[in-house]
């Protein structure tokens, strides 16, 4: 097992990882309702530009084309039974990749929900979930990840399955949940709540976070939240560039290259760790969050007005955890441009 993951985050002030998977592979042809993953063994050229394309725009590290890698995402595509090499080639891919880059760079093997609902909500069991997670886990493993990168997150229970299934791996790891709903994640996760959780596992993550969720400005206002909470592990910020809107028949992301330049400053200096984007980023939105984080001096921790003065308005009153927003926020939010 590799240490690289551990040896960038103690020699680097910053990194900077990848952008989007999904909007990056639509651009290269995937059908809406098509699984990306199955274009790890049919289009393994498309596989290999998407990785190369984060590596040459700056990123310190990128994700494998494994997000809906489990066998519960899989079986939608009648391919629950090919969970190992789907995930392995998707590693190996990545691996190849990171290996000619002639600098250090890092492949994190990434696993999505599994799309079902735990008990006892639903019907998903930890057990299952496990082992789901597990599998998925070794693939990855096997295929030459150099860490497991959990993302997108909504229930504490799936969390704790997948930080279970990777000790089986015996596998480094991070993870960020999806705060998209007011603050907070589908399941009523806070920023607080995350922080406080990842401190009671066997194996915590080398490194924790959000990512995805709404725009740029509520994703610091997550990061904010974390470091409130007093944490000393590094903390991870992949925000979409900007907000999603319908244009012409698709979703467009109207986050410009620019935005998410300070985007990434600020990040950084709100004490984000690890930044890169989500939805929408695509590789000159990359390039851009590069320079700034090469440019820009490392500054103050940025103040809930500040955000909003540069990146828009909040798309809720409040990060979920019961503390107001100050008057120029609410004012903001009115007649600030959206990220």
């Amino acid at each position: 097992m590799t240490n690289a993951f551990a040896d960038m985050l103690a020699d680097f002030d910053v990194i900077l990882a990848d952008g989007a998977t999904g909007t990056n592979l639509f651009n290269m042809g995937l059908q809406s309702g098509d699984a990306p993953e199955l274009w790890n063994t049919d289009a393994p050229d498309k596989i290999t530009a998407l990785y190369q394309g984060s590596v040459d725009a700056g990123s310190d590290l990128f994700l494998t084309n494994t997000f809906g890698g489990t066998a519960a995402r899989l079986k939608l595509h009648d391919a629950q039974n090919r969970v190992r090499e789907l995930n392995r080639v998707g590693a190996e891919l990545g691996r190849e990749v990171a290996d000619k880059a002639g600098r250090p760079v890092i492949v994190g093997g990434s696993v999505g929900p599994t799309g079902e609902i735990m008990e006892p909500v639903g019907t998903l069991s930890h057990a299952i979930a496990v082992e789901m997670f597990h599998e998925q886990a070794e693939a990855l493993k096997e295929g030459g990840v150099d860490v497991l990168w959990l993302e997108t997150i909504s229930a504490p229970e799936e969390f704790r399955a997948a930080a279970e299934a990777f000790a089986l791996a015996d596998m480094p790891w991070c993870g960020t949940m999806s705060f998209d709903t007011a603050g907070r994640t589908m399941m009523g996760v806070t920023s607080a709540d995350l922080a406080q959780m990842v401190e009671t596992f066997p194996n915590p993550p080398l490194a924790f976070g959000a990512n995805c969720g709404t725009g740029a400005s509520d994703i610091l206002r997550t990061v904010l939240g974390f470091m409130a909470q007093g944490t000393e592990r590094p903390i991870i910020s992949k925000g979409n560039a900007g907000i999603p809107k319908y244009v012409d028949g698709h979703i467009h992301y109207d986050g410009t290259p620019e935005l998410m330049g300070q985007y990434a400053a600020m990040a950084r200096d709100a004490g984000a760790k690890i930044i890169g984007g989500c939805c929408g980023t695509m590789p000159d939105h990359l390039r851009k969050m590069r320079e700034a984080l090469d440019s820009i001096p490392r500054g103050d921790r940025p103040t809930l007005d500040q955000i909003t003065a540069a990146l828009g308005p909040f798309t809720s009153a409040s990060d979920g955890t019961g503390e107001n927003t100050s008057g120029e926020e609410r004012r903001g939010r009115r007649g600030r441009r959206r990220a």
